[in-house]
This record gives C-alpha cells, structure tokens and sequence, in this order.
C-alpha cells in the first residue's frame, strides 16, 4: 500500500473511533449542561442531584468531545496533505568566498 492509502485508512478508523464518540460527547455534554439549568429536573449525575455537578460534567464532556473530534481533523490533514517536492539544482554552488 502506498501513502495515500495507508492515510485514508488511518483517517476512517479515527473517523469511526474517535469523532462518533466526540459526536455523543458534545451532544450529553450540552444535554447535561442545558439541564442543569433547568428547576425542578431530576438530576442524578453519579449519584449526585446538585445541578453544579451536572453543569461541570456537561462542559467537560463538550470539551472532552472537541478534542475527540479534532483527532480526526489532525489526523486526515497529516496523512494526506501534499508534501513538497523537493528542489533539485543542476547549478554549481558558488565558490566561498
């Protein structure tokens, strides 16, 4: 296999493990983080019923969800970027003076 396939490969399987959980990451962490703000819901983070907890558990999840779905993102742009092409000169160096 040659580069570009071994980068598209590499990108599918992050896509898949990394950037689906990143996708339910951001999408409980905004639940959870809109329902702490709710009176009256039931809330039962870890045991907990405090809606702080529920809030700081939401916006980790959101963060913890960019950084799943950025992994992808670095990834494809790493593997399947072009890379320059070398510069090749037929031309003497000058002499040093």
């Amino acid at each position: 296999m040659n580069n570009k396939n071994t980068g598209m490969i590499a990108t599918i399987v992050t896509a898949l493990l990394c950037g689906c959980p990143g996708l339910l990451a951001l999408c409980w962490g905004a639940l959870m983080a809109f329902i702490s703000f709710v009176p009256g819901a039931d809330i039962d983070i870890g045991g907990s019923s405090d809606p702080q907890s529920a809030l700081f558990t939401g916006l980790g999840a959101l963060c913890a969800g960019v950084i799943f779905i950025a992994i992808p993102i670095v990834v494809g742009v790493v593997t399947l970027r072009k890379k320059p092409a070398a510069v090749v000169s037929d031309e003497p160096l000058p002499p040093a003076s």
